[in-house]
């Protein structure tokens, strides 16, 4: 039972040391000052609790898949620092998953505002 607390405790510092190592990251920053800027809409209208529940998680979804792009760069940098088609196509996929999770924020608020106007 100890064990399993000290392991809980290990990986909540394990977590808060990526969180600090996140944070220096520029399109993390500026993703999260996104939702900073965006969460008075959330008082400014009256949504029902479905729809807050798909805008807040539209915006963090953006947060976990930046999280596992920049994951993915760490791990080929290490590998190499050369150029190689490979590298170039994990670095492209990982991208692709932050704009898509872009995508799906575009259209979750853009359904539920306009359907608000």
């Amino acid at each position: 039972m100890l064990k399993s607390v000290i392991q809980i405790f290990k990986a909540l510092g394990y977590s808060l040391d990526g969180f600090r190592t996140i944070l220096k990251e520029r399109a993390f920053s500026q993703e999260l000052l996104l939702i900073i800027l965006l969460s008075p809409i959330f008082f400014i209208f009256s949504f029902f609790y479905l729809e807050l529940i798909f805008m807040i998680f539209s915006l963090i979804v953006i947060l976990i898949v930046e999280v596992i792009n920049s994951s993915i760069e760490t791990i080929v940098d290490r590998i190499s620092t050369e150029k190689n088609p490979l590298s170039k196509k994990a670095k492209d996929l990982g991208s692709l998953a932050v704009f898509l999770s872009f995508v799906n924020f575009i259209a979750t608020w853009g359904i539920i505002l306009y359907g608000k106007f």
